[in-house]
């Protein structure tokens, strides 16, 4: 399953050179960006981790291509996204937000159906990759057992 939130998720995944555009259009806006990773992508995990501090002094996209790929390199197996943040109605709004890796393996989401009083029904989220305990939710790369644990 290919989890679609934020801008273009919808798209195949976007190159570097695609993402520079995005950001250049960003911070030509005046938007700074920010990175965030986690490995929890369910649509009200709205709080990722943050990467480093949001970028408000950089204005060439290359330093902000530069911090995702360290993000990337760092987290290999987890969700990428960047985030533009629009300040122009006096408060931090996210203008922008997109999703720059992904896992390998993207497990989903399972739509569980609960019938209540006067037929209502309830409809919970759950994602698959939550059966795991954070860290360890995506396999990681030469891994042989397969507990998302890289071998020391």
């Amino acid at each position: 399953m290919r989890i679609t939130q934020g801008a273009f998720s919808f798209l195949p995944d976007l190159t570097d050179d695609e993402i520079t555009a995005q950001v250049g259009w960003a911070l030509a806006h005046g938007w700074p960006c920010a990175i965030e990773f986690t490995d929890d992508p369910h649509p009200r995990n709205t709080y990722w981790e943050m990467w480093g501090m949001p970028m408000f002094d950089l204005t060439d996209p290359a330093g902000v291509l530069a911090e995702i790929n360290a993000c990337r390199a760092a987290h290999p197996e987890l969700y990428v996204r960047v985030n533009a943040y629009d300040a122009s109605l006096g408060r931090q709004t996210v203008g922008l937000s997109f999703l720059v890796q992904r896992p390998s393996s993207e497990p989903g989401f399972r739509l569980d159906r609960a019938e209540g009083a006067d037929r209502r029904i309830r409809y919970t989220v759950h994602s698959y990759a939550t059966e795991r305990p954070a860290g360890s939710r995506y396999p990681v790369p030469g891994d042989p057992n397969g507990n998302g644990r890289a071998p020391h």
